[in-house]
């Protein structure tokens, strides 16, 4: 834009409006290059219109005052530019420019008086708002006024909207008299907004939840009303673009969120971008879940259509459903860049409670890094397959269209895995599946280029590390279909590749759906959203199916049937029964997830002879065999390694104790006893409670009326203590005397 030089080549606007506001005028550069302003020249008279349309604004709407004030005298000036002032005024929003919140610094005392009449409601109410504008009555033209708007944005210093009703935080002037609103309603009200239900769903529930606190009142559901619309029309006009630049915009919102990242270290040439995201609610469940228990990682989520990838960590609440409880967006998986995000993570949780440390940590890729896990973490690691059988099965379905085909290439590839146990050559394995499937060209060109470099490497790593089981596995399946339905059903063109969006969908919609069924299942509301969430998982849904209504292939072995439990009259076909790349025709098994009818045919399995035990099972017995085989007979190691069996024994057998008890307290009644050790003394008690030999009962008839026995004194001393008795120090006069001392300090300052 061209920046003009003189006032008098800026044209005079007079809108025909009553009220006028800054929209309505064409604002131009004026001033040095360096430093142009945005100014409008109008007529000197409707200065008050353009004050009043600019309080009225509908997206910002609030009051200015005058900050600065000065004046001329006409004749005072021989020479003046065209830009000179005979009266100058710079009036700012009433909302600034001191800021009394949260992090907030006053100005310091002034030295001018100030006009407080048109002020903020009242001083705290303040949060910096850098909205301000110049007026000034010219000196060449007193008819005219130059308008000089430094910032027509109401945003704080550090650039966010800090009042109106585009900011979350914005308090108004009738909030003492608004009912009260804890953090759990308030949660329950944004997530039930974000979920897309009705606004008058979402009032019904937001005015229950009041009433336990206010009561029921007319005036309490109409301000209850007031703040539904108003956290609404928030969410709504809510962006996730803070900026027209991503990295500007991201770098907005980490300021604004400090207590929502864990870990952040910008990109530079050294060092590769990092962002840990861990929300207060996660922090919290992560403390309560993954003590004692299992912590599980979905990484690499999003490697190609996303501009960086997310890890996210999990644990599993009270009905085994994985949480997302930390999300850490980077490209980078080194071990060093790893253990510095970790760390901070783990600290972060120490300063909680420090005694806090998981018994598992589960992966599902083989090429992370152990050792920052058990030198971080501190527990054994577990491998999942759900990975390597999704991925399997969803390109065996897209690449071969024989269903037949489809079976026999998914079971091959199940005893390709399960070849490290049978005592085959896994390359072998490998070489003789690829020969039987030659003529499947497309599945195998995928198999060559993708798996047959790195096969070697996922199978050594099935067979060091022990593995998860079905029940965990489909866990963490089921946050990862959840994640990609919320993420990839969004429209808006470009932004995958942006990071403010991705941050702005985790915290917002993910982690309101998650707060909300937790919230759901503890308080027993929300009756649909709790039955979505119990059944979210396939295991919780195999769990429906009764046993009796799985038909298993007796004789052979090959096949299981199960009746559909939603259409009548179909019946799904379960092949390679018994095993973790069981083959199930239902439209679910068919998009390479792990299905209800393939775990409830496992169930059944178990049960029965002349099937295949699970590979978690297997990978089990294996441990206790190394276990059981690794001592020499006869030596030390012998004995260390019957120890640690029997410890992890008994701690198997409580585990399954207290999975199939209904009381915990007959749990508790057959702990064994613990003996606590007496308290310590204090040094008072010790000098009131001298210990002294306890005398015997003849002994304490004599001395009944008696004092202690001490040496005779001379007749001297028996003529000073005559009536002194021996100085032991009770506690009553310890008291007086404390009492006597504090009646002294109090004399002082009276």
């Amino acid at each position: 834009m061209e920046i003009v030089e003189s006032v008098g080549r800026i044209p005079v606007q007079n809108p025909s409006k009553e009220e006028f506001s800054s929209s309505d005028l064409k604002w131009v550069k004026f001033g040095s290059k360096e430093h142009p302003d945005d100014v409008a020249v109008i007529p000197y008279a409707r200065v008050n219109d353009f004050i009043i349309g600019e309080c009225c604004r509908v997206e910002c709407p609030t009051r200015f005052h005058i900050e600065k004030g000065r004046k001329r005298a006409r004749g005072s000036l021989k020479r003046y530019k065209s830009d000179e002032y005979l009266e100058y005024r710079q009036y700012w929003c009433s909302f600034g420019p001191e800021n009394h919140g949260e992090g907030g610094k006053v100005l310091p005392s002034r030295r001018f008086r100030l006009n407080t009449r048109n002020r903020a409601a009242r001083p705290q109410s303040m949060r910096g708002c850098q909205c301000h504008f110049v007026v000034k009555r010219l000196y060449a033209r007193p008819t005219l006024a130059l308008i000089i708007y430094n910032d027509k944005r109401h945003v704080n210093k550090a650039g966010f909207v800090c009042h109106g009703p585009l900011d979350g935080d914005a308090i108004g002037p009738g909030t003492p008299k608004t009912p009260y609103v804890c953090e759990d309603i308030q949660q329950q009200t944004m997530s039930l907004i974000y979920l897309g239900i009705p606004e008058e769903n979402v009032l019904q529930k937001h005015i229950e939840g009041i009433q336990r606190y206010c009561g029921s009142d007319a005036k309490v559901n109409k301000l209850a009303s007031q703040y539904v619309q108003k956290l609404g029309a928030i969410i709504k006009r809510s962006s996730h673009e803070l900026d027209l630049d991503d990295q500007a915009s991201l770098k907005l919102w980490i300021e604004r969120n400090k207590k929502s990242i864990f870990f952040y270290q910008d990109s530079s040439d050294a060092d590769p971008f990092i962002l840990g995201i861990q929300t207060e609610w996660q922090l919290q469940q992560m403390i309560r879940f993954g003590h004692c228990s299992l912590v599980a990682a979905d990484s690499t989520f999003g490697i190609r259509r996303l501009k960086y990838p997310l890890y996210t960590l999990l644990v599993f609440d009270s009905r085994q459903h994985t949480l997302p409880v930390a999300w850490v967006i980077t490209r980078s998986f080194a071990k060093p860049d790893v253990s510095k995000w970790m760390k901070a993570l783990v600290e972060r949780v120490h300063t909680v409670d420090t005694r806090w440390k998981p018994s598992g940590f589960l992966i599902d890729d083989a090429a992370v890094e152990l050792d920052p896990i058990r030198g971080i973490f501190g527990c054994p690691v577990l491998f999942s397959l759900w990975r390597v059988r999704r991925s399997w099965l969803k390109n065996v379905v897209r690449k071969c269209a024989n269903r037949e085909v489809q079976r026999e290439i998914f079971k091959r590839l199940g005893k390709v895995v399960h070849s490290i146990w049978d005592g085959v050559d896994s390359a072998t394995a490998t070489e003789e599946f690829m020969q039987d499937f030659v003529d499947q060209t497309a599945f195998m060109h995928y198999f060559k280029d993708c798996w047959l470099p790195k096969i070697e490497m996922w199978l050594t790593m099935i067979q060091n590390l022990p593995l998860a089981s079905q029940e965990a596995s489909g866990a963490i399946e089921a946050y990862h279909v959840k994640l990609k339905s919320k993420l990839y059903d969004d429209t808006h063109l470009g932004a995958f590749q942006r990071m403010d969006w991705l941050v702005h969908k985790l915290t917002t919609e993910l982690h309101s759906s998650y707060w909300l069924d937790r919230f759901a299942d503890e308080t027993d509301s929300f009756k649909n959203v709790k039955e979505e969430y119990l059944s979210s998982t396939s295991w919780h849904r195999a769990l429906q199916i009764p046993d009796s209504a799985v038909w298993l292939d007796e004789k052979d072995h090959l096949l299981a049937k199960v009746p559909s439990q939603k259409e009548k009259n179909v019946t799904r076909v379960v092949s390679n029964p018994g095993s973790d790349f069981a083959f199930c025709d239902c439209p679910w098994s068919l998009q390479g997830n792990l299905c209800k009818h393939a775990i409830k045919v496992n169930m059944v399995c178990e049960t029965r002879e002349g099937y295949q035990s699970s590979m978690s099972l297997n990978s089990f017995k294996q441990l206790l065999l190394q276990l059981s085989r690794k001592p020499m007979d006869g030596s030390m190691e012998l004995d260390k390694a019957m120890a640690w069996a029997h410890q992890m024994l008994d701690q198997v057998k409580r585990l399954v104790e207290l999975d199939s008890t209904n009381s915990i307290g007959s749990i508790v009644n057959s702990f064994p006893l613990k003996w606590a050790s007496r308290r310590k003394r204090s040094s008072r008690q010790a000098i009131a409670c001298l210990a002294l030999p306890s005398p015997s009962p003849k002994e304490q008839s004599k001395n009944k009326n008696k004092s202690l026995a001490l040496p005779s004194p001379s007749p001297k001393e028996q003529s000073n203590n005559k009536n002194k008795s021996l100085a032991l120090p009770s506690p009553s006069l310890l008291n007086n005397k404390n009492k006597s001392r504090k009646r002294k300090r109090l004399s002082r300052f009276r």
